[in-house]
């Protein structure tokens, strides 16, 4: 009978354990990386009428907004965490 008892607790703690490491999976892959908080922010692009954004790419701690139209085409260097620009690369024929 303690045998029977034994087994029987063994069998709960196995499967509340593995629920816990399956719940626990679930809610770190769909929230996203942990350590890194959610940050957003607002870039007001003060270009020419006119103007299209042609593709954006991240380079290093920096965002790459590729512009067209409005002048020459060009590359501003946009600062995530102020939203401030920080350079500019004009792409001249």
């Amino acid at each position: 009978m303690p045998l029977k008892i034994a087994t029987i607790a063994m069998g709960v703690l196995i499967a509340l354990g593995t629920t816990v490491v399956v719940v626990t999976i679930v809610k770190r892959t769909m929230s996203g990386p942990a350590g890194l908080p959610d940050r957003t922010f607002a870039a007001v692009l003060d270009e020419p009428a006119g103007t299209g954004i042609v593709g954006i790419a991240s380079v290093r701690d920096r965002l790459a907004v590729q512009l067209h139209g409005g002048g020459a085409d060009r590359v501003l260097l946009i600062d995530p965490a102020s939203g401030a620009i920080v350079g500019r690369v004009s792409l001249t024929r």
